[in-house]
């Protein structure tokens, strides 16, 4: 199993970034896809899920400003991030997992991409 993503770096407050991240295709195609993040002395918080059938869900800091989708075609989740604030400044990680009854289950993980967001 292999999740890589790309994309993190340092942005200003209010700017934007778009992580990536590329499955293996015997996964991605049967997996629900997600993005975690966890800051420094937090927990790992779930971002937002997309199923396989295309359904969304959000946390609450995030509504609004972040943005998942797949392409499945090319075995790929994004995470479009806009009007960034300090506090999304975390390690981001993508995730495959199973979405069940409305509750989305993490699986396999990727290795992280650190997002700093500057005041």
């Amino acid at each position: 199993v292999q999740l890589v993503e790309s994309g993190g770096g340092l942005v200003q407050a209010g700017g934007s970034l778009r992580l990536s991240c590329a499955a293996s295709e015997s996964i991605f195609s049967r997996s629900a896809m997600a993005w975690y993040r966890q800051a420094p002395g937090k927990q790992r918080e779930l971002v937002a899920h997309l199923t396989r059938t295309g359904s969304t869900n959000y946390a609450d800091s995030v509504k609004g400003r972040f943005t998942i989708s797949r392409d499945n075609a090319k075995n790929t989740v994004c995470l479009q991030m806009n009007s960034l604030k300090p506090e999304d400044t975390a390690v981001y990680y993508c995730n495959a997992g199973t979405y069940y009854n409305g509750i989305y289950y993490s699986g396999f993980w990727g290795q992280g991409t650190q997002v700093t967001v500057s005041s």
